[in-house]
């Protein structure tokens, strides 16, 4: 690349909801920069184990969907971006079988449908079993690269993004180079390495968050994190190592030190974490054991490849698992087309809070999320005003970009699975921005939901239902509530889709 070029759109992040953005973008005739900071098919999506959650089911529905994204939310999930998800999943994915996806299907050549927490219905796609998302962002890294409109720059890190002071123009790379463009999607994933026991890439450490907040965008629910209650415990070069919940659907069960079961394995991922946490407090062990013998291995073979490299045989052994923080349910702050409070500004996938999840994230709607609102994203950004010429700055947002172990070990004892205000207000001198954006997010909730818990706020407060904590800029954080109006006009239809 020059030192400076201009695309109609530019997409930061190569996962699922960057590609499918890129393309559904480059479908509609526009140009694209796709920055990735990994080479194309190595981000966090790519190892995703999860699948879609799409109601397909002869006993399922649209409505059903809603009610348990609604109900596993714990009350704080945004119902206008409920509604746009379990409507629109089912046409997404016809798109992605489209453009090459090959899902796992069942004898009747139908998709096959796994169960998992929080579900009352089968309707989890999935393709290669665990290998969800290595087969998705495989196939649509293809069809970006083949691409005549989709400039695509691999390791390259966005460092700033670019202002005129009242929208946003474009990005700066920390190479030097700025790409300015009509609109900027942020697809840069979540934060969950930034606590020190996690599922994610070590580098999963919500910097697009913290420089869309620099730039002026709002943030929203940040203390939401979601600890996955099942990541491998010691393995060897493993340990946080995710083994999907889709194994406990097909029948696998967790015990105790003693052998006893103790929680309902497919109660939503908020109460099986906890359940598992209470048990190592109660007992000082540093793990409960998954029970899968009864699996089918042939159903995980990924997983079960993995779990023989570090010397456990899922057909034999118990295997070792204790919570590890997984998913950011909070991000930029979007309305339902992907659009942040910045103008010229989108943010789709993990790096953005819609409000879909609430306090408690229903298994795998976040990769139908990636879709459905990274396709939203696209084609509103492109309805954005071509800027002016003019003069543009940028925007830093200062502070450390990896966090130090240090860091990481204080996120994981004051904003873990058991928070207080002691521990919360600690992370506030962090040196790290995000550790402190968190801190603060945090402290304003004074309640226990979901994925949050605080020990000296142990209940629900009604009067914060359907609400969410909001940052903007160097303004303490508030509590805000989310607008539940007006979803029906923005659903996209089929024929937008074809």
């Amino acid at each position: 690349m020059s030192n400076h070029s201009r695309s109609d759109l530019v997409v930061v992040g190569a996962g699922a909801a960057g590609l499918y953005a890129a393309l559904t973008a480059a479908d509609a005739g526009a140009s694209v920069t796709l920055i990735s900071a990994t080479p194309l098919a190595e981000s966090a999506s790519y190892w995703a184990q999860g699948g879609l959650a799409v109601a397909l089911a002869e006993d399922d529905s649209p409505t059903k969907h809603y009610e348990d994204t609604i109900k596993a939310g714990r009350g704080a999930g945004r119902t206008d971006a409920a509604r746009v998800l379990c409507a629109e999943a089912s046409l997404v994915l016809h798109d992605l079988t489209e453009l090459g996806v090959a899902w796992d299907r069942d004898r009747h050549g139908r998709p096959a449908l796994g169960l998992e927490g929080g579900h009352s219905c089968r309707r989890i796609v999935h393709a290669g079993g665990a290998a969800t998302g290595r087969r998705i962002t495989r196939a649509l890294s293809a069809k970006a690269a083949e691409s005549p409109l989709i400039t695509i720059v691999e390791d390259q890190r966005v460092d700033a993004l670019l202002s005129d002071g009242t929208s946003c123009r474009g990005v700066h790379l920390a190479s030097g180079e700025n790409v300015e463009a009509r609109a900027v999607i942020l697809a840069t994933g979540g934060a969950a390495a930034m606590w020190q026991r996690t599922s994610n890439p070590r580098t999963t450490v919500g910097r697009g968050i913290v420089v869309a907040h620099a730039a002026g965008a709002a943030l929203a629910d940040l203390e939401m994190v979601q600890f996955h209650p099942t990541a491998l415990a010691g393995g060897i070069g493993r340990d946080g190592m995710l083994i999907t919940e889709a194994i406990r659907g097909e029948g696998a069960v967790l015990v105790d030190a003693d052998g006893q079961r103790f929680v309902d394995e497919l109660a939503p991922r908020d109460e099986v974490a906890l359940a598992i946490h209470s048990r190592l407090l109660e007992t000082g062990a540093s793990s409960v054991a998954l029970d899968m013998r009864s699996v089918d291995p042939r159903l995980f073979p990924n997983i079960v490849a993995s779990l023989l490299e570090c010397d456990l045989d899922p057909a034999r052994d118990l295997i070792p698992v204790a919570p590890a923080a997984h998913y950011l349910m909070g991000g930029i702050q979007t309305n339902l087309y992907g659009q942040s409070t910045l103008p010229g500004l989108f943010a789709i996938g993990e790096s953005a809070c819609t409000g879909l999840h609430g306090a408690n994230r229903l298994a795998s709607n976040s990769l139908t999320e990636c879709f459905v609102f990274g396709r939203r994203a696209a084609i509103a950004s492109l309805e954005t005003r071509a800027h002016p010429a003019g003069p543009v700055r940028q925007v830093e947002c200062g502070g450390p970009v990896m966090p130090t172990d240090e860091t990481r070990a204080a996120l994981w004892a004051n904003a873990g699975l058991m928070r207080d205000k002691q521990g919360l207000e600690s992370l506030l001198e962090d040196e790290h921005p995000f550790a402190r954006l968190v801190a603060a997010s945090a402290l304003v909730r004074e309640e226990s939901r979901g994925a949050h818990r605080r020990m000296d706020f142990p209940e629900i407060l009604p009067a914060l239902d359907l609400h969410h904590s909001s940052l903007v800029g160097d303004a303490a954080a508030t509590m805000v509530p989310w607008n539940p109006a007006g979803a029906q006009e923005q659903l996209i239809t089929p024929a937008q889709l074809s």
